[in-house]
């Protein structure tokens, strides 16, 4: 009996890291099914401003007993909040304007080697030669997908802005992952991500007014809830939960890999749902960046 229940929740773990990164990478495809439905910033404010109500009622009474560390933590919150929440959550919706999921979902895959870039940046950590190599690699594959795989474009400059929204979306993704880790807090993490959710809305509502009465006004139709609750709840809640539940059950290094599933599953989404056309330069790219980021994160004696 014993034994099958080890069965059980070993099967539970690995579907685990096959289904987390299902829901992480909707909000990809998310961002380019919202294009011509609801502008980005719209989209991605009110998300959290969704998360943020459906979370709020849980934890209310523990961030009222904590609120003096709510003061003492405001900074380090926002800072998480403007990287994590709302740089990393408008970028990908203004990404899928003009690029696909597929390239949007290989790019954003280079998350991990910027964090070991920026760790050894910040935290003065020392990198091995192989892992310099291995940063450079995945590079080398983001700007073979960028440029297609061809010199002219790169000279020519020649590539799509999508791309580039979408790399400054790792970028914050990156930077929030490590001040999350290196920065303790009072509240536990659904606290933490509610406050943050808060803060994140906050932060866009004043690029929302400027889009909505400059650039994109949004209709607040079926559309606009669908694609709204949509980001809110499958890339959002259910695949924070997810995350969190990993992180538990295996561990962060393991929970880890489960950015190595992004670029398959965002061509599954782009082909299916979009259309979309894998040409070569993609596998070359993808091959660089995975293999990339197993050396740059293998640890070395």
């Amino acid at each position: 009996m014993k034994k099958k229940r080890i069965q059980t929740s070993s099967l539970f773990q690995l579907s685990l890291l096959f289904i987390q990164p299902v829901f992480m990478t909707s909000n990809l495809a998310i961002a380019r099914g919202a294009l011509g439905n609801i502008p980005p910033i719209s989209l991605a404010c009110s998300r959290w401003i969704i998360v943020f109500l459906v979370f709020f009622p849980f934890i209310y009474q523990n961030i009222k007993k904590k609120k003096k560390y709510f003061k003492k933590e405001f900074w380090q919150l926002f800072f998480l909040s403007a990287t994590g929440y709302a740089g990393c959550g408008a970028l990908p919706y203004i990404s899928g304007l003009t690029t696909t999921v597929t390239n949007m979902s290989i790019i954003y895959a280079l998350s991990p080697i910027f964090i070991v870039l920026l760790s050894a940046c910040i935290y003065s950590e020392r990198l091995k030669f192989l892992q310099y190599c291995a940063v450079l690699l995945s590079l080398f594959g983001v700007f073979f997908i960028i440029f297609k795989g061809q010199l002219i474009n790169f000279l020519n400059l020649n590539f799509s802005i999508g791309d580039l929204w979408i790399f400054g979306a790792a970028m914050c993704w990156s930077l929030f992952s490590i001040f999350l880790i290196n920065w303790k807090s009072k509240f536990n993490i659904i606290e933490r991500f509610t406050l943050m959710s808060l803060l994140g809305s906050l932060i866009l509502i004043p690029f929302f007014l400027i889009e909505h009465f400059l650039y994109l006004p949004t209709n607040f139709d079926f559309n606009y809830l669908k694609f709204t609750f949509m980001a809110a709840i499958f890339p959002g809640i259910i695949a924070f939960l997810m995350y969190t539940k990993l992180q538990q059950v295996v561990g962060a290094s393991i929970t880890g890999l489960t950015v190595y599933l992004m670029p398959i599953y965002g061509a599954i989404y782009g082909i299916f749902l979009f259309y979309e056309k894998l040409d070569v330069y993609h596998f070359y790219g993808a091959a660089f960046v995975v293999i990339g980021i197993f050396f740059a994160k293998k640890k070395y004696k």
